[in-house]
């Protein structure tokens, strides 16, 4: 359906509340709406995942609850600990999984970068720094500055 609007429309910067309603006008039946516990589930795990706190000693913030993937059976189940009750084991695995996120999030967008060089050959290729250990430090040391100035 994206690819029938661009042709349609000609645009090129793609809204997804216009893709949306172009696709109703053009026959797409909408959604059947969620079952309402999957819905509050879902709710819930996005309250887990948004919430803050802020550390007394350092100022900074941090997450309240990590999530744990939970295998059983055939299916991965995420479980929330609060951070200030999880064990080492506990946040180990939920570390080890963002950090398996976040390597996946990097390798795609390399994937990315590489077909739009092939795509553009006349352009020049744009590189992406891989190791972000410099960008970590500088943030944190822009939040003190931050915290310093405030």
């Amino acid at each position: 359906m994206i690819k029938l609007y661009k042709i349609k429309t000609g645009k090129t910067e793609l809204d997804p509340v216009e893709i949306a309603k172009f696709a109703v006008q053009n026959g797409v039946e909408l959604p059947t709406p969620a079952d309402p516990m999957k819905m509050l589930v879902k709710q819930v795990s996005e309250a887990a995942r948004e919430e803050m706190r802020v550390d007394r000693k350092t100022g900074r913030p941090y997450r309240a609850y990590h999530s744990l993937p939970i295998k059983q059976g055939q299916e991965t189940l995420f479980f929330w600990v609060d951070i200030d009750d999880a064990t080492r084991a506990q946040m180990l695995r939920s570390t080890n999984r963002r950090r398996e996120q976040i390597v996946g999030d990097v390798v795609q967008l390399t994937f990315d970068l590489d077909h739009w060089a092939a795509a553009n050959p006349d352009e020049e290729p744009i590189a992406l720094e891989t190791d972000f250990g410099p960008d970590v430090e500088w943030r944190k040391a822009a939040d003190n500055d931050d915290d310093e100035a405030a």
